[in-house]
């Protein structure tokens, strides 16, 4: 195949033209695999965590250059703390808000991105819905993603080979597990999220540590399957920490790296050829990647002299040797011993030859996901399963509403008209304020639900609009029997107004106050960094609502300013207490309040003493509550879909501000204090990945 090199007057774009074979015959072929391919280059990368205080600026990673090509997997390994999983967020474009990156990432010589399903990240940690089955997760998670022009049957069959390729046969119908479901073990988790990425065969994958929690054989399982993806030109990058050496000798690159710099970078069966260069050859019994860590790990200074005392290191043999020099020393040694290298010359040509391969563009695009209809179906059938298995969800909270209701019912047991007005008031108050307060009780079982959501929108499964709807509908058949049971048992002890519509109003109140305050926690869900958080923000702003909602202080005593002008209008409990005042009292008499005195007219008693508008309808309450509903749930929309779209722009903003700070006022970001070596990258030309494409990377 002849490669013909055209330069481009762009910075941002590295190559042109198309791949021309030899032969005719295969010019088709040539041109599908490398509109197939997945190349990614990064240059002169580094990421820094800025300290605008008094304390040295880390630095996560050192101009690192490397790059990993279809066909092959490419290893990421070294010490904890080393960068192995900040390089892979900086490739993938899913670095935290709070770090500064530098550098260049290309993606087929370019700062674009890729398709949809191009890409897949498996975390080191497992986001997943515990109550779901193996199966059900990888099913559900195709039909979410597959084209909607495939069957049912052609889906099923994908997900069962998926599973089948990942060796879940055995655990397939066993639950994922959560707080009270015992569940799968860590390493059949770990391919479960692997299984979930490679269903529709990105062409580019990365993983962050895919053997933790993996005994020996599930390990070299797992990294053989990955073996194979690759071989079916799919790009892979895995940060790995110390993998076995039958594991080892599946990897084809290695990148080395120890405190965010190169220790080497290069075909991985090179590695103890280049150690053994530097003079420090590994033995032939021992495992390389143990050999490479021993070298690099300053965690072995702390155990020299326990190992030495004990008599466990023999002082004859060459290779022990390093266990009587700082780990620092040696791996300064290796770095002075790699950059002039032929190792590293061969690093840099291959990049050369990567950048300079022309067409080497993805042509052939994934069929779009499946459409928006299917998407709501499978989303809302999912969380609707989730919902009804986790018994913290709503099922605990169902059997509390009913046993409050009891009590609220043997309290205000007959109360009627004989009994006080006040007491009618209480009742209703208690239903429509503290009862609806319950509902901050699914909070946790909702935040587990957007952790899921998070990482399934960071991969573009589906779209926010299409997440909010389905958890409402799927959710709204637990809010009708918490809100049915409710009214009935305390409309019917209590005594309330008679008649059938009366009774509907108490459930449909009672409904869209539940369901309203639901749709508040949502929206402060997504506003805050976790749990905790959530909890106190929200109880605290429930507190507010019911301080406010004419039951505590009525109405017409609240402080004019704030808190009854706008704060009461925009208090779904406001409305929804009074309209259950309204359907309580309106054409009811009374007992007079004076023994002996004339009876008290419902009316009377909500305009005097309550304060409560009788010139509208009750309905019209009820449509209030509804309104505000809604306004929570595009909340919930547009501070989701604002978090994504501002992200780019709040990233860029930072970093030049902080790049500037950075170069002008912290001497520590030109000399690194964890580093021999004085940083060069002040003396060149910055390339700002946030000016980039997406979050920092062409991939997204």
């Amino acid at each position: 195949m002849e490669i013909e090199q055209i330069s481009s007057g762009d910075g941002d774009d590295h190559l042109a033209g198309t791949c021309h074979a030899t032969e005719g015959g295969d010019s088709k072929e040539v041109e599908d695999v490398a509109a197939e391919a997945a190349y990614i280059v990064w240059e002169d990368l580094s990421v820094v965590l800025p300290n605008f205080g008094d304390g040295p600026t880390r630095r996560l990673l050192d101009r690192l250059n490397g790059y990993a090509e279809p066909g092959k997997i490419k290893a990421v390994m070294g010490p904890s703390g080393s960068g192995k999983t900040t390089l892979l967020d900086a490739d993938a474009g899913r670095l935290p808000g709070n770090v500064v990156m530098t550098g260049n990432i290309l993606l087929n010589g370019k700062k674009k991105k890729l398709n949809y399903g191009g890409v897949g990240y498996v975390r080191q940690e497992n986001t997943l819905l515990g109550t779901l089955t193996v199966r059900e997760t990888i099913k559900y998670s195709a039909h979410l993603r597959l084209p909607s022009t495939m069957t049912k049957e052609e889906i099923d069959d994908i997900a069962e080979g998926t599973i089948a390729e990942m060796g879940l046969q055995d655990c397939a119908d066993r639950s994922i597990g959560n707080w009270h479901l015992r569940g799968i073990s860590g390493g059949e988790k770990k391919r479960l999220s692997i299984a979930l990425e490679i269903l529709t065969k990105p062409h580019l994958l990365f993983l962050d540590e895919p053997t933790t929690g993996l005994d020996s054989a599930s390990a070299f399982f797992v990294v053989q399957t990955l073996r194979n993806i690759a071989k079916d030109g799919r790009t892979i990058i895995s940060s790995i920490h110390q993998p076995s050496s039958e594991v080892f000798a599946l990897f084809d690159d290695l990148c080395l790296l120890s405190g965010g710099e190169t220790v080497y970078s290069g075909e991985a069966k090179m590695a103890v050829e280049f150690f053994a260069q530097a003079g420090f050859p590994c033995l032939i019994r021992r495992n390389p990647s143990d050999h490479f860590l021993r070298c690099i790990n300053s965690d072995f200074d702390q155990i020299k002299l326990p190992l030495m005392g004990s008599k466990q290191v023999c002082k004859t043999n060459r290779e022990d040797s390093i266990s009587y020099l700082p780990t620092g020393e040696i791996k300064a040694m290796l770095i002075k011993q790699y950059k002039p290298s032929n190792y590293a010359a061969r690093e840099k040509e291959r990049i050369k030859e990567i950048l300079a391969i022309k067409g080497n563009s993805i042509k052939r695009k994934l069929k779009r996901q499946a459409n928006w209809s299917k998407q709501l179906c499978t989303l809302t059938q999912r969380s609707h399963v989730n919902m009804r298995r986790d018994l913290g969800y709503y099922w605990v909270r169902i059997g509390i509403y009913i046993v409050l209701s009891v009590c609220v019912g043997t309290i205000f047991f007959d109360v009627g008209t004989s009994g006080s007005v006040f007491a009618r008031g209480a009742y209703a108050g208690f239903i429509s304020g503290f009862m609806t307060f319950m509902s901050i009780g699914g909070f946790p079982s909702f935040i587990e639900e957007l952790k899921v959501f998070h990482e399934e929108r960071l991969n573009r499964h589906y779209g926010v609009g299409v997440y909010i709807l389905s958890n409402f509908l799927s959710s709204f058949p637990y809010l009708i029997v918490m809100s049915l049971s409710t009214s009935s048992i305390t409309y019917y002890m209590v005594k309330s107004r008679a008649g059938f519509s009366g009774f509907v109003f108490i459930f449909l109140d009672l409904l869209s106050c539940i369901a309203a305050v639901e749709s508040c926690m949502m929206t402060i869900a997504s506003l805050v960094p976790n749990y905790l958080m959530g909890i106190i923000i929200g109880a605290c702003y429930i507190g507010i609502l019911m301080m406010t909602s004419g039951f505590f202080r009525f109405l017409p005593d609240l402080p004019k300013v704030l808190w009854r002008y706008p704060i009461s209008y925009v208090n779904f409990a406001v409305w929804g207490l009074q309209g259950a005042y309204k359907n309580d009292m309106i054409g009811q008499e009374f007992e007079a309040l004076i023994p002996g005195g004339p009876k008290l007219k419902g009316e009377v008693f909500l305009t005097t003493v309550l304060g409560v508008n009788i010139g509208y309808s009750k309905w019209w309450d009820l449509a209030a509550v509804v309104v505000i509903l809604i306004a929570f749930r595009l909340a919930f929309y547009a501070i989701l879909k604002l978090k994504e779209r501002s992200s780019p722009l709040l990233r860029e903003i930072y970093t030049k501000r902080t790049l500037h700070h950075l170069k002008k006022k912290r001497p520590s970001f030109r000399i690194s204090s964890s580093s021999r070596f004085p940083s060069k990258r002040h003396q060149q030309v910055i390339h700002s990945l946030s000016s980039q494409e997406g979050l920092f990377s062409p991939i997204h």
